[in-house]
């Protein structure tokens, strides 16, 4: 492809983008989001029929919750890529590049990212059917478009992260393999509800009659509620911790007890590739959601799944960023309520080795964001404050003034940039600079990161 070609499609892709950010927007649009009132929930099956429902011409994987539903959904396609399977990956939101949003991943490309010509196309393709659909939303477009492109490319499986809640989401519309329900804690609670039996409603509002579920451990009023839902829809349900026990430290996990001994072993260990103790949690509910579907997708080998588990890749979750011999280490992760925030203190605590930490905040305002300081900023030597290139994003004068009502001193800055080339001229070789607060604030960062580099290790 030529240098005029590129152009063309580059264009034609950012008009695609500008096009879709036209509609209503969801994700942006805080008071709009999740609510009964204003989602018809059967726009997204009428908007697909008129595409020959691509969501029914491959078999699916459904996964829910508040924390750890991206990572699962990762490891799943991940062991499925290993097993010689082509997976289509929607997840959401993305960290720097749109069309993270949309993957098919294989053996031979663990990216996989929609192209922008295929992107294009596509868009072009719904946005035809868009009259007969009024009042469309952002996330229903995108939805649409995922599936449609995973059935052109004719994936084997697809795995399908839930964008909000899982009730009334544009995903809904599967009837999937498996549905799969990750941690649940309080977030988003003024659109899912403030209490845990609440959240689990919302979330458990994914499972399908007779379809089997897996869910993680649970607080006692969630699973209660989740183990409800199930049984009201004839469903088998594995919970992690009673049909699937495992233990481990850091990157090393054990699966102790598993549904059937001829698919795990008991005390089969697994490297995982992701960091955090929340991952092994994360990896034996992946593994129990393998096990699920091993009748419908066959190939799904320990082999296999202990390669995919190896080497996923799942960026901005406790992602170290740059590792040099004489400069400070830079990690980045996308921690995003309190729930989130103890298990990256967990991860400061347990997992790292540094003399001094730095952190670098910044959060969307309609987050916890009190309760994520309180979680983190004991822990750090020097906290400075930015605020990511979104709409959602907090201004830096709301994070200081919340900041300083919890007793915290901290730096302001215009930018997560500038804050990373304050924080480097500060720190010294063994100290720790941990960037988080949210998905679109490390994602900001790491867009700036590649210009940032070289300046920043001459420092």
């Amino acid at each position: 492809m030529n240098r005029d070609t590129h152009q063309d499609v580059d264009r034609a892709y950012e008009n695609a983008l500008d096009t879709l950010y036209g509609y209503i927007n969801l994700e942006q649009k805080a008071i709009d989001r999740y609510q009964a009132s204003k989602m018809d929930t059967d726009r997204p099956q009428r908007l697909l029929e008129m595409l020959n429902n691509p969501h029914q011409q491959y078999p699916t994987v459904h996964i829910a919750g508040t924390k750890g539903k991206g990572s699962v959904a990762a490891m799943c396609s991940a062991v499925l890529a290993a097993s010689g399977k082509r997976v289509g990956l929607y997840t959401s939101p993305h960290l720097r590049d749109f069309r993270e949003r949309i993957r098919v991943v294989s053996s031979v490309d663990p990216d996989g990212h929609i192209s922008k010509g295929d992107f294009v196309t596509l868009m072009d393709e719904v946005e035809r059917q868009l009259d007969a659909v009024p009042g469309v939303t952002w996330f229903e477009i995108v939805t649409a478009v995922a599936f449609r492109y995973f059935a052109k490319v004719k994936v084997d499986i697809a795995v399908i992260e839930v964008g909000l809640g899982g009730r009334l989401d544009a995903t809904n519309v599967l009837e999937p393999l498996v549905s799969v329900i990750s941690n649940l804690s309080l977030d988003h609670t003024y659109l899912l509800g403030n209490t845990l039996k609440q959240i689990a409603t919302e979330k458990g509002g994914i499972i399908k009659l007779g379809i089997p579920v897996v869910t993680a451990p649970q607080a006692e009023e969630a699973l209660a509620r989740l183990k409800e839902i199930a049984g009201d829809c004839g469903s088998p349900i594995s919970v992690i911790g009673r049909d699937w026990q495992f233990t481990g430290v850091s990157q090393k996990l054990v699966i102790t007890r598993s549904a059937d001994e001829a698919f795990i072993p008991t005390h089969t260990p697994f490297d995982l590739a992701l960091a955090g103790e929340h991952q092994l949690e994360n990896a034996t509910v992946a593994l129990a959601t393998l096990y699920s579907i091993r009748k419908h997708v066959p190939g799904i080998t320990l082999q296999a799944m202990r390669e995919g588990l190896a080497g996923v890749t799942w960026d901005g979750r406790l992602q170290i960023v740059y590792k040099g011999n004489k400069k400070p280490t830079l990690l980045v992760d996308s921690a995003h309520n309190e729930d989130s925030a103890i298990k990256l203190k967990a991860a400061l605590s347990d997992v790292y080795d540094y003399k001094r930490l730095w952190l670098i905040f910044g959060a969307p305002g309609d987050k916890a964001v009190a309760q994520m300081m309180a979680v983190l900023f004991p822990m750090a030597y020097r906290v400075f404050l930015a605020a990511a290139d979104h709409p959602r994003a907090a201004s830096t004068t709301y994070l200081a003034e919340m900041a300083s009502s919890l007793g915290f001193e901290t730096t302001l800055c215009e930018s997560a940039g500038q804050a990373l080339i304050k924080v480097f001229e500060l720190a010294k070789q063994g100290d720790l600079i941990c960037v988080t607060g949210s998905i679109i604030f490390v994602g900001d960062l790491l867009n700036h990161w590649d210009g940032l580099k070289s300046r920043l290790i001459t420092l």
